[in-house]
């Protein structure tokens, strides 16, 4: 059995949490981090647009593209201790959502966190990229609370179900 958990800065110990807990032990766990490219292209742009490109060795998009492996690293190295068995780590850039669902082909099981509204159930508890990673997962999902799920009876509850 292969299983995915995506671990992302917000909400990766309950990913974590759960693999250990719904993964058999035999599994092959890979811990998944995926670094966008927004921050990268926006250093790299505002340097060519407004700094001027003389001088690529200043740029500033490359720093930030080191800073993004070096943290994507040490969040997967937090998870693999967490986990506390053998797990590959893999590192992804690209569209989030889509750099997911391409990981999870030919896997048994994706496990994922919640990442929107987490004080009421519902739609808007899931954002915009999970939203799409759930709607087009190439395998099963497990989709998880970050903490514990709000009541049925809680304020913004079940009425907006």
């Amino acid at each position: 059995m292969r299983v995915i958990a995506w671990i992302t800065e917000g909400t990766w110990p309950s990913c974590i949490d759960a693999a250990r807990s719904h993964a058999p032990e035999a599994a092959d766990i890979v811990l998944l981090h995926v670094t966008g490219p927004e921050a990268p292209g926006a250093a790299h742009g505002a340097f060519a647009g407004l700094l001027g490109r003389g001088h690529p060795e200043r740029d500033p998009g490359t720093a930030v593209e080191h800073l993004a492996t070096t943290s994507a690293e040490r969040l997967l190295a937090e998870a693999a201790q967490r986990l506390g068995r053998p797990c590959k780590r893999v590192e992804r850039t690209g569209r989030v959502e889509r750099e997911v669902v391409a990981a999870a082909e030919g896997a048994d099981l994706l496990i994922l966190a919640r990442d929107g509204g987490r004080n009421h159930l519902g739609p808007r508890s899931i954002g915009p990229a999970s939203r799409f990673i759930v709607d087009h997962a190439p395998c099963p999902v497990l989709l998880v609370w970050p903490e514990a799920a709000p009541g049925v009876s809680s304020p913004s509850g079940s009425d907006r179900l």
